[in-house]
């Protein structure tokens, strides 16, 4: 589940939507009442949801939203005048009044894009430097000169002693070249 923090101008609306929130089965990090607050909260999260209102008493949602980091998404809940007045990437928003389930499906919605890309980034490859990759060539080479392996039975050995002592390629490499002297 995705860090959320609830920001709005008025301390008594952040509370009512955190209740919300809490009800429904989410957990609220934070409630802040200035664009500074959130801003500091999330700075302090990986990645999560800032759920605000359009206007702080020092800054603006357009402010906040251009501070925030990549692995946040912000939900605007504001005035239908206010959300159409400016078209702002990466943003969602509802209108007032809303009611309890749009925010709940919103806050849903965000929360599996988070999950996605999420396991998108997971199932990219590493990049290696270009020391660590010459690493893993010298003790898959090893393994081919010394134990007739083919480049790709190395490759596989090495990542199943990887995955099976819970060390990174680059690890398990280095033990072999130092277990066969060549370290």
């Amino acid at each position: 589940m995705s860090n959320i923090v609830v920001a709005f101008s008025k301390q008594e609306v952040a509370q009512n939507i955190k209740k919300i929130l809490a009800q429904s089965g989410y957990s609220v990090q934070a409630v802040c009442t200035t664009g500074a607050q959130a801003l500091s909260c999330i700075n302090n999260l990986e990645s999560g949801i800032l759920i605000c209102g359009y206007r702080f008493v020092d800054m603006m949602y357009i402010e906040i939203h251009e501070y925030l980091p990549p692995e946040f998404q912000m939900l605007l809940i504001a005035s239908a005048a206010s959300i159409q007045e400016k078209e702002v990437d990466n943003l969602v928003s509802l209108a007032m009044p809303m009611k309890v389930h749009e925010l709940l499906q919103t806050v849903e919605m965000m929360e599996g894009a988070i999950q996605r890309r999420r396991k998108r980034l997971r199932q990219m490859p590493k990049h290696r430097s270009q020391e660590d990759q010459q690493i893993i060539l010298r003790a898959k080479e090893l393994l081919m000169e010394r134990n007739g392996f083919s480049e790709e039975e190395a490759h596989r050995y090495i990542q199943k002693r990887s995955m099976d002592n819970g060390t990174g390629l680059v690890e398990v490499s280095q033990m072999i070249l130092s277990l066969m002297g060549e370290g």
